[in-house]
C-alpha cells in the first residue's frame, strides 16, 4: 500500500526503517554521498534480522534514494549526472568565457567527482566542443587549478577578522572546511603542504591569518610550521571523507571494512577491547563533530606550545 506521494506506508519493519531514512534524505540530513547505516548497525540499533536490515536498504535504492558503492556501503545516491539533462544551446563564441568554463568544470566535479571532469565534458555542457575551451584554458591541468581558486574564492574571510590568533585561526580553518565539505573534490589538488599550488585566493588565506599572527614574535619557520600543520589536518580530514564516499582506499582496506568481515574478525575474541567497546555510531560518523574536536584539540596545542615558549623567553631574560 502506497501513500498520496507513492511511497510504500509504514507497515512491517523494514518498511519503517525505510521511511524514517527516507524522511531523513528528503529533510537534507543526509546529503548525496553521505552514507547509510549498514545492515550491522541496523541489526544492532534497531534489533532487527539481517533480512529486514536488507530489505530496508533494498527498498531506498529501488527508489533511487541510495546507491550500493563497493568497499564503503550503502550511500544517498548523488545527484544525476549532468549530462542527462536537458541539452543548453550553444553559447556563441564571444559567450564562452573562461569563468564560464571555470564555472562548469566546478559544476561537473561536484555532481559526479573529479574523474568527470574533461576538456571534452565542459565543453558538452557548455554546447561547444573540446577544442574551443583551449582558446581559454591550457589543459585540463590549468582547469583544475582554476577551478580550486574559484572554491576558495567563494566565501570571504571576516574584516578586520578576530584580532586573537587563537580565533583567527578557528576561523580560518573552519572556512577552509567548509570549503572541502561544499567541493570534496578540491581537498586532494591542495593536499602538498610542502608544495600545494599557487592559488591567489589561498594565498589570501595565508595573508589574513599573518595578519595576526605575525605579532606572535615566532621565528618565521616556526609559524609556518604551525599554520601547515593545521591547514594539514583540514585537508587530511576532508581527504578522508572523500575516501570514504568515492571507496578509493585500497582495494585490502575496503575488503577488511565490510561489514561481515568486521563483524567476524571482532567476533574471532582476538579482540576483546574493542569488542567490548560500545559506541554511538551515529554519533562517532558525524565528520563535522569530528572535525571541531580535533579542531580544537589541535588549538589547544598550539596554545601549549606559545604558553612554554613564552614561558622559556621570560626565564632567559
Amino acid at each position: 500500500m502506497r501513500d498520496a506521494e507513492g511511497h510504500a506506508r509504514p507497515g512491517p519493519p523494514y518498511l519503517r526503517i525505510a521511511a524514517e531514512l527516507r524522511g531523513r534524505i528528503e529533510s537534507g540530513e543526509l546529503r548525496p554521498g553521505d552514507r547509510l547505516p549498514s545492515t550491522r548497525q541496523l541489526i544492532r540499533d534497531r534489533g532487527v534480522a539481517m533480512a529486514t536490515a536488507t530489505k530496508a536498504l533494498s527498498l531506498l535504492q529501488r527508489e533511487g534514494l541510495a546507491e550500493a558503492v563497493p568497499g564503503v556501503g550503502t550511500v544517498v545516491r548523488r545527484i544525476p549526472s549532468l549530462a542527462k539533462q536537458t541539452p543548453r544551446a550553444a553559447p556563441p563564441d564571444s559567450a564562452l568565457t573562461r569563468q564560464r568554463i571555470v564555472r562548469t568544470g566546478i559544476a561537473v566535479a561536484d555532481a559526479e567527482g573529479l574523474r568527470a571532469v574533461s576538456m571534452r565534458r565542459v565543453g558538452a555542457e557548455l554546447g561547444v566542443g573540446a577544442m574551443a575551451l583551449y582558446r581559454h584554458v591550457a589543459d585540463k591541468e590549468q582547469l583544475c587549478v582554476l577551478m580550486t581558486d574559484a572554491a576558495f574564492g567563494e566565501h570571504r574571510l571576516p574584516e578586520p577578522g578576530p584580532p586573537d590568533w587563537r580565533s583567527r585561526l578557528e576561523t580560518g580553518a573552519r572556512w577552509q572546511w567548509r570549503i572541502y565539505r561544499r567541493h570534496p573534490w578540491a581537498a586532494p589538488l591542495v593536499a602538498s603542504l610542502i608544495d600545494p599550488p599557487l592559488l591567489p585566493n589561498a594565498m589570501a588565506h595565508v595573508e589574513w591569518q599573518l595578519a595576526v599572527l605575525r605579532d606572535l614574535g615566532l621565528d618565521p619557520v616556526i609559524l609556518m610550521r604551525l599554520m601547515i600543520s593545521l591547514a594539514g589536518y583540514v585537508t587530511g580530514i576532508a581527504l578522508s571523507r572523500v575516501a570514504e564516499v568515492t571507496g578509493s582506499g585500497s582495494a585490502a582496506f575496503r575488503r577488511a571494512s565490510d561489514d561481515a568481515a568486521a563483524e567476524q574478525i571482532v567476533g574471532s575474541g582476538r579482540f576483546p577491547l574493542i569488542a567490548a567497546f560500545e559506541v554511538n555510531r551515529r554519533e562517532l560518523d558525524d565528520i563535522d563533530a569530528l572535525f571541531e574536536f580535533g579542531l580544537q584539540r589541535q588549538l589547544d596545542g598550539i596554545a601549549a606550545y606559545l604558553e612554554r615558549e613564552a614561558e622559556n623567553n621570560s626565564g632567559a631574560l
